[in-house]
Formats: C-alpha cells, sequence, structure tokens
C-alpha cells in the first residue's frame, strides 16, 4: 500500500526465535539461488518495456490485487492522509518526516556496510548522531544543513549489489508493487531494524505499529496530488506503476547514477526528502 513497512512488526512478533533464524538463513539462500540472473535491460527501451511484460507471469492476481488497494487506500488511508497534510502545519510534517527518516538510520547504515560502502555508512551515522543529539530525535535535519546527505538503503538493494535477480513482478496487499528480491530484502531488514527490538524489550510494542502507521499516512500526504495525477492521467494505470517501480529501484540500486538512457526522471524511495519525486506506492 503506501509503505512497504505495513505489518513487520506482527510478522515478526509471530515468529519464535528459532523460527526467525531459519527464515534469516532462507532469505540469504534465496539471495543464493537468484545470483547471476538476467537484469532489465535500462539502456534499450523497448526491450526494457519487454522485459516488463515477460517478468509479470502474474498479470491477472497482481491487477486484482492492485483493485483492492487502491479500495483501501479510497475508504481509509487518503480521508485520513488528506486530513493530516491539510491540518498539520508544514514544518510540522517536514519534522514527522524527518523524525522517521532518522529512525530508519541504522538500517541503512547496516546495508550500507554489507553492500560495502563504508563511506556511505560513515555519512549516515554521522547524519544519524548529529540529528539525535542537536536535532531533538531526528524532528529537524541539522544534519542536512550542515553538508551530510540523505541517502536510504535496504536489503532489496544489498541482494541486488551481491548480484540477485529481482525475479517475478509481484503487486502485494497492502504492501504494493515488489518482487520476490524485494520482498525477502522486506522481511530482512526486520531483523536489521534496533527499534523492532527496543520496542519489544520495553514492552511498548503499540509505539512500532503507531510508528509504521505514521509513516505510511506522511507518505501518502506528501504524495497527495501527485499520485491523483499519474492515476488519472494514465492510460494503463497497473502499468504504469510497474515501470515506474522498477525504474525507481534500478536508481536506487545505483545511488542516484544515471544509465545511458534515462528512462524518466529520478525517482527516490518516498521517505528520502520530503521535496524529492517518488513513486506512489498502490493504494494511494
Amino acid at each position: 500500500m503506501l509503505s512497504k513497512e505495513f505489518g513487520k512488526l506482527s510478522v515478526l512478533d509471530s515468529l519464535p526465535a528459532k523460527t526467525s533464524r531459519v527464515v534469516l538463513c532462507a532469505a540469504f539462500g534465496a539471495a543464493l539461488l537468484t545470483a547471476g540472473c538476467t537484469s532489465r535491460p535500462e539502456n534499450d527501451p523497448a526491450a526494457a518495456e519487454a522485459y516488463d511484460e515477460a517478468k509479470d507471469p502474474f498479470e491477472p492476481t497482481n491487477r486484482a490485487i492492485l483493485e483492492f488497494n487502491l479500495a483501501l487506500d479510497r475508504v481509509l488511508l487518503k480521508p485520513i492522509a488528506y486530513v493530516y497534510k491539510e491540518t498539520l502545519p508544514a514544518e510540522a510534517q517536514k519534522s514527522v518526516t524527518n523524525f522517521l527518516n532518522n529512525m530508519h538510520a541504522p538500517v541503512t547504515f547496516t546495508n550500507d556496510l554489507l553492500q560495502g560502502e563504508g563511506s556511505r555508512a560513515g555519512l549516515i551515522a554521522a547524519r544519524f548522531a548529529i540529528n539525535t543529539l542537536i536535532g531533538f530525535g531526528g524532528l529537524f535535519d541539522v544534519a542536512h544543513e550542515l553538508g551530510f546527505q540523505l541517502h536510504d538503503e535496504d536489503f532489496g538493494q544489498t541482494l541486488a549489489v551481491w548480484g540477485s535477480d529481482e525475479g517475478p513482478y509481484l503487486m502485494l496487499p497492502v504492501f504494493g508493487p515488489s518482487n520476490p528480491r524485494d520482498g525477502v530484502g522486506m522481511l530482512v531488514d526486520i531483523f536489521l531494524d534496533p527499534f523492532t527490538y527496543i520496542f519489544r524489550t520495553a514492552d511498548i510494542e503499540w509505539a512500532g505499529y503507531a510508528r509504521l502507521g505514521l509513516r505510511g499516512i506522511d507518505t501518502r500526504a506528501r504524495h497527495y496530488d501527485e499520485f491523483n495525477e499519474l492515476q488519472r492521467t494514465s492510460l494503463d494505470f497497473y502499468a504504469t506503476l510497474r515501470s515506474l517501480y522498477r525504474q525507481r529501484r534500478v536508481d536506487e540500486i545505483n545511488n542516484g547514477i544515471p544509465t545511458a538512457v534515462e528512462l524518466g526522471p529520478r525517482l527516490s524511495q518516498p521517505l528520502v526528502e520530503p521535496n524529492t519525486a517518488a513513486v506512489p506506492s498502490t493504494s494511494q
């Protein structure tokens, strides 16, 4: 739906310790099984379009799930997001986004290290320290003003760097556009997020759910008009989302370095920058 973060804690809480270790091992096994497979041909738009169609064997089911997600958005998330963006002052909304970005920093830091990006890991660690200590827990992005630019990494990107193919396109209920590689990455990121364990240890699991809900509402509100316009102008909204999702993921995996042929505007992860264009998720 709006964020792939919805439901993560509920999944984790349902797994006993032994099962959690098995799931984590299975994730790394999936990475090895898919390593070396073909990737989307970004330098040839026609070939990329053919790739998108060929890599979507579950299209009828995916389209049905998209309709479910859009219906859920219309009756629940969209009205909440509208009230949020129209009633909360812009500076307060920006602080919410900053705070959520800061909480995600440890996951980005770990994935930077797993990708061998030591300098980027140091950058995100510095951002986290500065914004946590001086920015009142991340409500204010002081690090940005000091020249420490924000970036985002997840384990799906790490798997791609390790050589794993994305696999077939998937439209997940609530979570939206995905694929097996990113689905595995989403699951592993649960274990990489220290706040998951902090909330559970402190017996304040409600804080984790509140964080996830707020993240979804904030993202939906920031791309409210953008998503509506995309839905209104797309001849085939499903195909548009599929293409934009894959372009965005290529951009993220390449750390924003453009390919030889530009397939579209840069599409950055929704929680990275409040004023950056992003691919809206399916329930927006």
